[in-house]
């Protein structure tokens, strides 16, 4: 079936344009003025800015951690997504030690494929480095198309990894063409921390602030870029959320070594004091890395005008305040670490970034979904609006004012991170292979229609910095 979107504002991270867009057969077939009457539906885009599907990189959705399980699977998560004008996702597949890692894909393919309603793929956890490992690695990324492979170096006794598995997979990466992701605090000294503050009695969660500050995540994303120099290697920095992280991303990047780094809209709105909030409120907010002074808000952004980090994950991680969060009372340790972030990370950039003037628009795109889809494998397939590409499309209102409430999110969740929140710009309608999944502002997708995304191999588009000399 032919569609064309008429008479919207096309966006992408390089240009800016009025013209209709024909869609067929999933993919877009032309983009010009008068395109002809021979498309059996035309949208009134009118007013509206039509810009590519956004791409989360970063979620967890039907996730086990610390004795629960994530409130959002692959069914609400994905319709909470593309509520929100994200059309892909790739989403963290747990693996078992002394288990294959095909094992743990297997698991999280029956997780998914029946409930997502938009396209996804995988990220793969490397939690040791062996020989079984290290054969499998190829063909996981030649049979499955996961590209991307995540050390933990923080989690010490669940998911953290040592220095060795962390450079050896960074080696492995490099000889096969994946990227290596990193969750990058120091997981020993946050350790000891935790055991002090519990020592002392202090069990409330702004301790959970406290016992992982900035300074150890600095130390980790500076520990993790200079192993991928020696390595030769390429690293994305999952999560980025503190100026002296930041810094050892720019440093890195000067010296011509292949890092990246993602933050996500938690980092650029909210802040330490949140953790604070009386009656336990503040174990909403706990997630790892924490929430920060407020000041690192404005280098957050600096650093994405600037260049210096490169995309905006969601870090999707939703437990219920009532009954999962709960279960770290007294203790913040037990706390479920994570929030619900998935539906509200397009807009909220969109209106704290673009229209209070803090980045360009076509920043905007580039950092929500084409800078993703170069890394991670999808370009130019998702990530950008041209002929030949999917049509993964969102019109988008860019003036409508709206209050982000759990009242009326589609997350299943009982409470949001960003409650009252007025943001200005909101996706109407969404389009996934020139599909409906929301429309005029209702779900009409289905469970099972996202298709499982088999990722290119880490390849050359992105380059970082020239090199200092």
């Amino acid at each position: 079936m032919k569609k064309l979107i008429t008479n919207g504002t096309i966006v992408t991270a390089a240009d800016m344009y009025e013209a209709d867009l024909l869609i067929e057969d999933g993919k877009i077939a032309a983009i010009g003025k008068n395109l002809g009457t021979g498309a059996e539906e035309v949208i009134d885009a009118r007013g509206a800015y039509v810009f590519p599907g956004g791409i989360d990189p970063h979620t967890h959705l039907d996730m086990p951690f610390g004795g629960t399980v994530t409130s959002d699977d692959f069914e609400t998560g994905t319709i909470a997504a593309a509520y929100g004008g994200t059309t892909s996702i790739i989403d963290f597949c747990l693996t078992n030690k002394g288990e294959p890692l095909k094992n743990a894909i297997q698991t999280w393919h029956e997780k998914s494929k029946s409930k997502a309603v938009i396209d996804y793929g995988f990220h793969l956890m490397i939690s040791e480095v062996n020989e079984q490992v290290l054969e499998e690695i190829p063909l996981i990324i030649e049979e499955e198309g996961i590209t991307s492979f995540k050390v933990f170096m923080a989690y010490k006794n669940v998911f953290q990894a040592d220095d060795e598995t962390l450079f050896r997979t960074l080696l492995t990466a490099k000889e096969h063409g994946a990227l290596v992701m990193v969750h990058a605090e120091n997981g020993d000294v946050i350790d000891f921390l935790v055991n002090k503050a519990l020592k002392e009695g202090n069990t409330a969660p702004i301790y959970h602030a406290l016992t992982r500050p900035p300074e150890v995540e600095g130390e980790a994303t500076g520990r993790a870029a200079q192993l991928t120099g020696i390595a030769g290697s390429q690293l994305y920095v999952v999560h980025v959320s503190c100026a002296e992280a930041v810094e050892k991303i720019d440093e890195a990047r000067k010296k011509g070594y292949q890092v990246w780094g993602e933050t996500c809209p938690q980092y650029l709105v909210l802040d330490q004091s949140y953790l604070e909030k009386p009656n336990f409120e503040g174990a909403k907010y706990v997630w790892s890395p924490p929430l920060r002074e407020k000041w690192n808000q404005e280098v957050l952004w600096n650093a994405l005008k600037n260049g210096q980090l490169q995309t905006l994950g969601s870090d999707q991680c939703s437990f219920n305040f009532k009954g999962q969060k709960e279960l770290g009372v007294g203790d913040f340790t037990k706390i479920p670490n994570g929030g619900p972030i998935i539906e509200d990370r397009f807009s909220l950039f969109f209106s704290e970034g673009v229209k209070k003037g803090r980045i360009s628009i076509n920043q905007f795109v580039d950092i929500v979904s084409t800078r993703i889809a170069k890394l991670f494998g999808l370009f130019p397939r998702k990530g950008t609006i041209a002929v030949g590409s999917d049509a993964d499309i969102v019109i988008f209102d860019p003036n409508k004012e709206r209050v982000i409430s759990a009242e009326t999110h589609h997350m299943n969740v009982d409470y949001s991170a960003f409650e009252g929140m007025k943001v200005t710009g909101e996706p109407i309608s969404v389009l996934s292979r020139g599909e409906f999944v929301i429309r005029e502002k209702e779900f009409v997708g289905k469970p099972g229609s996202g298709q499982y995304l088999k990722r290119a191999r880490f390849g050359s588009q992105e380059k970082p910095a020239e090199k200092v000399r």
